[in-house]
């Protein structure tokens, strides 16, 4: 009976893109690829080739039996942000700094009136200033300055790295903030693609503001002030700090402004988010990556407050039922506010920028060009390197159909990468054939042993003459570089020998 063909499977991995969703960590949407990579059949040939590797280079045990797709991702994007993740499967993980480096396009919202500590909508507010007097013309007009080729400084919410420690590690652990300097980076294309009048849209400042303390050390740091006060820091600290004293704090001087500003930025990273678990570069317009979504995300849809603010009568309130408040209590006796609810204007921007520019600062620099303040409502990267959204991205959605769904896509990609890159796929033999090949592999180091074997004995030379025969010793090192041993010892030099022949002569 004829044999069975000889059965093959190939190894793919490349590089693939997913379109994240919106509060999920980068990490974490590898993660969950992870999972689904390692119960894949498309991945299996990749696991057992990189299995058989490890044990033959003598990996621990664990290490083979916890074995995982080895992923990796071009640039994060922040739980707020969605749009193109580049992800490195396998060899892969090894092309991922072209993509670092490779222009990428952003569509974002920003938001006028208020600035915050991470310059998005997910930070404290630190300030608020007037935004009446923006209008759609001053702001195209605005634009210009932020087109080719600016300095950008980036936000402390970055992961750019001062004497090896990230600027988020800094503003969270409390300690002195370094000042880090404007940076040169290149805006290719910006434009203003929606304008969005006060009132016509749902984005909304942050609720949570940082403290009257930290406020000082945040508005120098960020370049900031009070618009809607014409009072510096200090003296809005003393109007609502009356009774600083009481509590042991010093009461701020108006002569001692500028030191105790100073003195005050390193308690800015008590005063904002907890600290995030995964520890990656991020890339333009990106925070540091959460592990897990967060408890209460801001959302830009508006909601109703029934304890601080009532909705103007003209607008219609989307209720979301996780966000939606429970209805206040009939016998509770606090004041319901009667203020009206801000609403200021919003410009939905459209641009294609170089490696290591900041959407979000880009979002601040544009509030105060424009006399008030701006930060980030949200945040899309549509495209990086070659792969645009809606052409060869894959959505994330797909993943949770079923591989049906997901694996012919991905497959697809990762062929596609390697025929770019020339590369070809390696091929898995079945476990007999495997396990035949091995038995060859050490009947093959067992021959290389015994020959290693011989020569070093051959190499180690012998003795010319009988014992007490009094014949010469040759030794020879076993590298045959003349090492220790390798000269010809007999106890006597030249002149030696040759005065030796004479003295016997004259005696006999």
């Amino acid at each position: 009976m004829a044999s069975s063909p000889k059965e093959t499977r190939k190894v793919i991995e490349g590089i693939i893109a997913i379109n994240k969703p919106q509060w999920a960590s980068s990490a974490g949407a590898l993660r969950d690829l992870e999972n689904k990579f390692a119960r894949s059949s498309l991945f299996t040939p990749w696991l057992t080739h990189t299995r058989r590797h490890m044990m033959l280079s003598g990996s621990k045990r664990r290490h083979i039996d916890n074995l995982k797709v080895k992923l990796g991702h071009g640039g994060t994007l922040d739980p707020l942000a969605t749009g193109v993740l580049i992800v490195g499967v396998g060899r892969g993980t090894k092309c991922l700094q072209r993509f670092l480096d490779c222009t990428k396009s952003y569509e974002c919202v920003v938001l006028f009136g208020a600035a915050t500590d991470s310059y998005d909508a997910v930070g404290k507010v630190v300030s608020r200033a007037p935004y009446e007097h923006v209008t759609k013309e001053k702001v195209e007009e605005a634009l210009a300055e932020f087109r080719g080729k600016i300095m950008q400084k980036p936000s402390i919410f970055s992961a750019l790295k001062v004497d090896g420690k990230k600027m988020y590690e800094y503003a969270r652990a409390g300690g002195e903030v370094p000042e880090v300097k404007a940076r040169p980076v290149e805006v290719l294309e910006l434009e203003m693609v929606d304008w969005l009048e006060p009132g016509s849209h749902e984005f909304e400042w942050p609720k949570e503001e940082v403290d009257s303390t930290a406020q000082i050390g945040a508005q120098k740091l960020m370049g900031v002030k009070s618009v809607e006060t014409e009072e510096t820091p200090a003296e809005t600290l003393e109007r609502t700090e009356p009774n600083q004293e009481a509590r042991g704090i010093k009461r701020l001087r108006s002569e001692e402004d500028s030191a105790a500003a100073d003195a005050t930025v390193t308690d800015i990273g008590s005063q904002l988010k907890k600290a995030r678990t995964d520890d990656e570069p991020t890339m333009s317009g990106a925070l540091p990556a959460d592990s897990e979504v967060p408890a209460s995300p801001p959302t830009p849809v508006a909601v109703e407050e029934v304890s601080t603010m009532e909705t103007p009568a003209t607008e219609t309130p989307v209720k979301d039922p996780k966000t939606e408040p429970t209805p206040a209590n009939p016998e509770s006796t606090e004041p319901i506010s009667t203020s009206p609810k801000p609403q200021p204007p919003a410009a939905r921007l459209r641009m294609t920028v170089t490696s290591g520019f900041y959407v979000r600062s880009l979002c601040h620099d544009l509030g105060l060009a424009l006399s008030s303040h701006g930060l980030m409502s949200s945040l899309v990267r549509s495209r990086q390197g070659d792969y645009t959204l809606g052409e060869n991205v894959t959505e994330f959605s797909d993943f949770e159909s079923g591989p049906e769904v997901w694996e012919p896509k991905v497959q697809a990609s990762l062929e596609s990468f390697m025929e770019k890159e020339g590369w070809t796929a390696e091929e898995v033999e079945d476990v007999e054939e495997w396990e035949e090949s091995m038995e060859k592999r050490n009947w093959k180091e067992a021959e290389e042993g015994r020959k290693e074997k011989d020569r070093e004995r051959s190499f180690q030379g012998g003795r010319k003459g009988g014992k007490g025969g009094g014949g010469n010793r040759n030794y020879y090192s076993k590298d045959m570089r003349g090492g220790k041993g390798n000269h010809r010892r007999d106890g006597r030099d030249g002149n030696n020998r040759n005065g030796g022949r004479s003295e016997k002569k004259g005696n006999s």
